[in-house]
């Protein structure tokens, strides 16, 4: 499954303090009450500029926590290139994910404008560049003359990303020119300042125009940004994978716009583009399912609606799955919670659909009356609509509420699919086929549902649940465990005033593969649904859900993590506002436990980063470094806390080099590491850097070139391996000598230098060894470390005692669980039809390509 798509969240103390699961009985009454003193006029203040932005950036682009507001800062960049390709202007776009997180957009299109702003009454001074990415609700898109259709309606996009980036540089490509401006947290730095005569009122005053780079043949805007890991603190990485699943539906929403996704990271690279439109998406989104006909059912055409023009396209295809994959649009944005187009759209395909059923009598042998939920029943459905000024029902746009909008999808839908049906008879009647099959699905459902409710009256709850005492559900959580024997010792370590367990054994039904129908018959499923309390599918209640924390807690092993998928599938399918509620979590056992000795009580460690650091901190203990034999015959030796600097910075710019290993070649990062210096400003200083690298590298099989990229104006190195007789080519972007990794290779080889003599020893307790160079001192500590320490690594939790469960896993004061979400439903849905349905090749396919990223532990 793609961690992209139904994302989890690490969650610690600070997140879900134990304190929040105990009731606590309080007197509001005894509580002190605020200072009415320290409330006066110096409370109440004014934050000029961008200054709102870093103050409070949720309000802006979401939780800076989770991913999904450091994702959208790339969203907004990219909004306005495909704003100028709506308007007809640009025809490609390119997104890269440089080496040190910073993400630059390019596009073709005309360009902001960079000309100075004399008319404005604030600031009439600065280039309207400038203006647009420091001031809110600044931008082209406020009148219809710039941008008829358009996604961005408030300014606030590129200004919001400006002030919520370490650094942002803009170069504008316009009129010949190239021009460039660089900010640092919304402000313009090294400012330029000149005197011009104002041609309004013909005063002479000094103005800020933009730094010209030169002329130039090609056009469009450069945004290049780092984001501030002050704002973004958790999770601070792009992620490939979420990048391109946007990038891919602005692709299939606006035809014949080409769009490029490179991560210099990890050398990963994708060109986006199609002809087709929502025809290409919907194929898209079917390809792990078997769809019912071939033809898919589509409809493009602009409607005017209340003196509006509506553009309104429309892709649908039927598949033998049991759920609605419909997805929904306005400008490009989606809408999750759908709106006026969507209502347009249900209320068109009921119409239609029920009458082409009653006129052919599809229905009659079946004995059922199809109701609109059938209709949909394994429907795959794209909809998008364009219109100038849309609404929305709240800064997110998740709802559309333009009226105009349902007359114009309605019409457009009714007439079209109308004609569809008409036209393609065989195509007709499996649709319908499908419909009337869903139908008589939902009437046996209904009657397993009573029999379900006339079974269990009286009895309540299962059998198996070891329930808790505490009956409010906000205080409550229900931990589901794999197999009766952890489930036994989870019993035993819980807190029973609020901790449920219900052992689970065996494996989940899959119900991406069955009928709602027979999801009841399944006894895990029905004593699942009991516990809960919420029933499932379409009588889902989350009113009656008795724990608001439902933690999923499987062995590390693959038998654990398809269980975990299965109950992630059947939420996920069947009670969906779950995960959207945030009340599904995933334990988070430790993989190990160290001693010291079989006397030592050991400690307990999470993952591979924790067992890194347990070692570092364990091969520094009597550790020293005498940097000479001058050094060792005197004892001289750098020890404590000026080792653990000195090898800190070698393991940080390691793990530079690890990271990085895929993109630049390694031997390259190893030498800029040792201290060579790389200047890609001209084509001199490119090649000086190319013949520094070489002589450093050593390395006959390494060739490096410097070259100029006329298309993007750039001096490159081209860096060339022969392996196996074949070159193997990475490339290093001038950018690369900008980033964090690049400063920390140099700092590193700064701090490094000198620290290794002739004769040089490392040292610890009673143990010493020669040593060439400082990373011979670092392994050497490090598997010295290792031999003194006893090892375990965890696989199931049945090999943990109820007292260990409890103090690791089961503990809100001590445990880490990670909190499952949905970052982008329409992928999520994909994942779980290509992982979990009845079509083979594409999870083949899936696993095949992801194979080589997968661990094996040993």
């Amino acid at each position: 499954m793609n961690e992209t798509d139904i994302q989890t969240t690490d969650v610690t103390e600070d997140a879900v303090p134990h304190t929040d699961l105990k009731r606590m009985d309080v007197n509001l009454d005894d509580m002190p009450g605020p200072d009415e003193t320290a409330y006066n006029a110096t409370s109440i203040q004014i934050l000029e500029g961008l200054e709102a932005v870093r103050k409070r950036p949720g309000m802006y682009i979401g939780d800076t926590a989770d991913g999904s507001g450091l994702h959208h800062l790339v969203y907004e960049v990219v909004d306005n290139s495909i704003d100028e390709a709506l308007a007809g202007f640009a025809k490609q776009i390119e997104v890269t994910i440089h080496t040190d997180n910073s993400v630059s957009v390019i596009d073709d299109g005309r360009g902001i404008p960079t000309a100075i702003k004399w008319d404005d009454k604030h600031e009439p001074k600065r280039s309207a560049a400038e203006i647009a990415l420091t001031e809110l609700h600044a931008g082209g898109k406020f009148d219809n003359n710039g941008y008829k259709i358009s996604g961005g309606l408030h300014g606030v996009g590129v200004s919001c990303v400006n002030a919520l980036s370490t650094w942002l540089r803009l170069v504008v490509r316009r009129d010949g020119e190239a021009r460039f401006l660089e900010f640092s947290r919304g402000k313009v730095l090294n400012r330029i300042v000149e005197k011009q005569q104002n041609p309004i009122t013909g005063e002479f005053c000094e103005i800020s125009p933009m730094k010209l780079l030169g002329n130039t043949n090609r056009r469009g805007t450069e945004v290049h940004f780092l984001p501030d890991t002050e704002i973004f603190e958790q999770i601070t990485e792009f992620s490939y994978d979420t990048l391109l699943s946007r990038l891919r539906e602005l692709s299939f929403l606006n035809s014949g716009v080409a769009i490029t996704l490179k991560d210099l990271r990890t050398a990963h690279e994708a060109h986006l583009k199609t002809d087709k439109g929502l025809i290409a998406y919907v194929e898209f989104k079917n390809q792990s399912r078997n769809v019912l006909h071939q033809k898919i059912f589509h409809a493009k055409e602009t409607v005017v609606s209340n003196d509006v023009p509506v553009e309104v396209e429309i892709a649908m295809q039927w598949q033998d799955g049991y759920n609605e994959v419909l997805t929904a649009y306005t400008n490009n944005i989606p809408q999750r919670d759908g709106g006026t187009h969507v209502t347009g759209l249900r209320a068109a395909m009921t119409r239609v659909l029920k009458n082409y059923i009653a006129k052919n009598e599809l229905a009659k042998k079946a004995k059922v009356d199809p109701e609109g939920d059938d209709m949909r029943e394994g429907l795959t459905c794209v909809l998008s609509v364009k219109v100038p000024q849309p609404k929305f029902s709240s800064q997110t746009k998740d709802k559309l509420v333009s009226s105009e909008v349902r007359p114009a999808v309605e019409e457009v839908v009714a007439r079209e699919l109308e004609l569809f049906l008409e036209q393609n008879p065989a195509d007709a009647k499996i649709i319908c086929e499908k419909i009337v099959s869903a139908a008589r699905a939902r009437e046996a459902a209904r009657k397993a549902r009573d029999m379900t409710r006339k079974n269990v009256m009286g009895g309540g709850l299962p059998g198996k649940l070891a329930d808790c005492r505490e009956k409010n559900p906000a205080y409550s959580e229900l931990f589901l465990v794999e197999g009766d024997s952890a489930g036994g010792s989870a019993k035993q370590g819980r807190d029973s005033q609020y901790q449920a367990i219900l052992p689970l054994r065996g494996k989940v039904l899959n119900v991406e593969k069955a009928a709602q129908d027979k999801l009841l018959d399944s006894e895990q499923i029905r004593m699942l649904t009991l516990a809960l309390g919420t029933n499932i599918g379409k009588n889902f209640d989350i009113s009656k859900l008795r724990y608001h924390r439902i933690i999923i807690m499987t062995d590390a092993d693959v038998d654990g993590a398809h269980i975990r998928t299965l109950l992630l599938t059947l939420f996920y399918r069947q009670m969906p506002q779950l995960i959207e509620n945030g009340y599904v979590y995933i334990a988070q056992p430790p993989l190990y436990k160290v001693q010291k000795s079989r006397q030592d009580k050991g400690r307990f460690l999470k993952d591979e980063a924790e067992m890194d650091a347990y070692l570092k901190e364990l091969a520094l203990q009597n550790a020293k470094l005498y940097k000479n034999a001058q050094d060792r015959k005197n004892d001289v030796a750098v020890r404590g806390t000026e080792l653990e600097m000195l090898v800190d910075e070698y393991l940080a710019a390691n793990n530079v080099i690890k990271r990085l290993g895929s993109a630049i070649d390694k031997a390259v990062l190893l030498a800029i590491a040792a201290g060579v210096e790389v200047d890609l400003e001209n084509a001199f200083s490119a090649s000086e850097s190319a013949k520094r690298l070489e002589q450093e590298t050593r390395d006959p099989n390494v060739k490096i070139e410097a070259v100029y990229d006329e298309a993007n104006e750039k001096h490159l190195l081209k860096i060339h391996r022969l392996k196996h007789g074949n070159y193997k080519t990475t490339t290093m972007h001038p950018e690369f000598t900008f980033s964090a990794d690049y400063k920390k290779l140099q700092e590193s080889a700064h701090l490094l230098q000198g620290v290794i003599e002739a004769g040089a020893v490392i040292a610890r307790n009673d143990a010493e060894h020669p040593v060439k160079n400082f990373a011979e001192a670092v392994n050497w500590l490090l598997k010295q470390a290792e031999k003194g320490i006893i090892r375990q690594r965890y696989k199931g939790l049945g090999e943990m005692t109820a007292e260990q469960l409890r103090d690791t896993t089961m503990d809100p004061k001590v445990r880490r669980m990670l909190r499952v979400r949905i970052e982008d439903a329409a992928n999520a849905d994909a994942i779980f039809s290509m992982l979990m349905g009845d079509v083979v090749e594409p999870r083949r396919a899936f696993i095949e390509t992801n194979a080589l990223f997968a661990s094996i532990d040993t």
